[in-house]
């Protein structure tokens, strides 16, 4: 008898052993550094109990210190329990499951067409490899449409997120916790869940973006390409930058940067720009990243020939006509990644915060400042004024204004026209909005991770909480500057179109039309992502496989019409 059981025990010793390599290899073919972690855990810390369910299926449960059992799927029949769960889930295109648990759930959700992604969430990389002793999950491993993470942090597994979710190809997300699996770990899953709907916030912020700017952008960045070819003047490093942005606070630091202009190289955002050459301040540099054409109001004066102007790619064409030191950059557009890597290399900016005061850090970042002053930050609206003196709006609120509608009804309609919170300061008070907000968070999160010191001068309106660590890091002095082009505007635009005439048909399913791209396939593929996203505003309802074809033409016509008028 003693024999016998001996024999069993070597017997399931080699089938678990058996189990975990099929599953590490299967895992190996997209995972490959988690499946070398899993190589070296321990297989044997009692994590799990495994039952047999009355249909036969095997039941992970958890062990509590007791050493009581809690089942993560039905003991009754889970493959029915998981059936009813994806008739439910499934209109939703990106699963994110925390926990993987049997994997019943996941297998029955990547039976749907409609699931597109499927991110799978775990903890304790001990556990996770008895699981993979016990079930074979390589069905699940080796489907296209699914990535596995363990053991991420909430900032690790935010970023994931916003890498791999897509709106304008996955449609709906949806998180699937595994209740059993979340409630024995909630110290690691509860900010898990937290990340995951911070990174959904952000997206959904950035494709609302994308849906009404997606083909101004695709149509300003081809008309922009000829341009953008031209010579370019190298930019030097500077060490001391000031920022003036356009907040209502900077009028009462123009007397300031008029006495210390020589001390700093001073970069203007557009819409400070007409505030400065009113007060006879000259800046040295101008940055401006809006798509739209209202951003040529800011230029209407005339910019002095010697100071440089920063555009994105993706800025209206008309704009580089109004500076003869115009310096195009990367914006972080896919498609102006695509130019900069086949047409000519140009330098990128981090304008991931949304707005121009973000990306002129960006830029003082890239230029090797060591210290950057912003004058003008509010990013709020200061006992309900919206911009400084001098800018834009005010001279545009006059034109249009009427007895019926002078400019203080213009200006009280510009402000309220989005949900304000008003907030006390001392004395003082200011609105805020949810998106002034998120630039306003965006601006110090961007800050907290930089070498040089940033330093916010008085605002009028909420403060921004900017913390130095000196880490004594030698920063390498950059230039600013564009490398020689590939080959003529007109040639690339050829070569673009051939690329896209070149990707495959698309099919249904996201997820596998992604894997059946090369690199090359998928980089050109990517470009399409941001019009792809406006043009689903117009059918929100349409598949991928039409959503597809719909927005490769589109792209194509805009070029065939470029090369009509070459």
């Amino acid at each position: 008898m003693i024999l016998q059981n001996l024999l069993v025990q070597k017997v399931n010793s080699m089938d678990k052993s058996q189990i975990f390599d099929r599953n590490l290899l299967a895992l190996s073919q997209r995972n490959a550094q988690l499946c070398a972690q899993l190589s070296r855990s321990e297989t044997t810390c009692g994590r799990y109990k495994f039952l047999a369910a009355r249909s036969g299926e095997s039941i992970p449960a958890c062990l509590d210190d007791r050493g009581s059992a809690h089942p993560l799927h039905s003991i009754v029949s889970p493959c029915k329990e998981a059936e009813r769960f994806a008739s439910v889930m499934a209109n939703a295109g990106f699963l994110v499951f925390l926990g993987l648990g049997g994997g019943y759930y996941i297998e029955a959700a990547l039976k749907h067409n409609e699931v597109s992604f499927v991110l799978v969430v775990e903890y304790d990389c001990n556990g996770l490899a008895e699981l993979l002793c016990q079930n074979d999950y390589s069905g699940i491993f080796t489907d296209p449409r699914v990535c596995i993470i363990c053991d991420v942090s909430p900032s690790e597994l935010e970023q994931c997120i916003l890498e791999l979710y897509q709106p304008s190809l996955y449609g709906k997300i949806s998180v699937v916790p595994l209740r059993s699996r979340i409630a024995f770990q909630p110290q690691v899953f509860t900010p898990a869940a937290n990340a995951i709907s911070q990174a959904i916030d952000r997206v959904s912020a950035d494709y609302s973006v994308q849906a009404h700017f997606g083909k101004r952008w695709l149509s300003n960045i081809l008309r922009n390409i000829e341009a953008a070819g031209n010579f370019q003047d190298i930019v030097l490093p500077v060490r001391r930058v000031a920022i003036s942005a356009a907040g209502p606070s900077l009028s009462k630091h123009i007397p300031h940067l008029k006495e210390k202009r020589t001390d700093f190289f001073l970069i203007a955002v557009d819409t400070s720009l007409p505030c400065l050459l009113r007060a006879e301040i000259k800046p040295d540099a101008v940055i401006s990243i809006d798509c739209q054409h209202i951003s040529y109001y800011h230029f209407m004066d005339t910019l002095p020939h010697d100071v440089f102007l920063f555009l994105d790619l993706a800025s209206p064409p008309l704009l580089s006509l109004r500076a003869k030191r115009t310096q195009f950059f990367s914006g972080g557009h896919p498609l102006t990644r695509y130019i900069s890597g086949v047409y000519r290399p140009l330098a990128e900016l981090d304008t991931s915060g949304g707005n121009v005061t973000y990306a002129a850090v960006s830029l003082a970042e890239h230029l090797g400042a060591r210290v950057i002053e912003l004058y003008g930050a509010d990013f709020s609206y200061p006992e309900g004024v919206s911009y400084a003196q001098g800018t834009y709006i005010y001279a545009l609120f006059a034109k249009y204004q009427t007895r019926f509608s002078p400019l203080e009804a213009q200006a009280s309609s510009f402000l309220f026209r989005t949900p304000l919170e008003k907030k006390s300061r001392g004395s003082s008070w200011y609105y805020e909005t949810k998106a002034l907000k998120f630039y306003r968070e965006r601006l110090e999160e961007k800050c907290q991770g930089m070498d040089a010191q940033v330093i916010s001068y008085d605002t009028s309106g909420t403060p921004i909480n900017i913390s130095y660590h000196n880490n004594n890091k030698r920063q390498d002095l950059r230039f600013f500057s564009s490398g020689k082009p590939a080959m003529s505007a007109t040639a690339f635009l050829h070569h673009y179109q051939s690329q896209l005439l070149a990707l495959p048909s698309a099919s249904n399913n996201t997820a596998q039309y992604r894997a059946s791209l090369n690199n090359e396939q998928y980089a050109v593929f990517t470009t399409l992502l941001p019009t792809a996203a406006s043009l689903k505003m117009d059918d929100p309802q349409a598949p991928f496989q039409e959503l597809f074809a719909k927005t490769k033409l589109h792209c194509l016509n805009e070029i065939e019409a470029l090369l009509d008028r070459a």
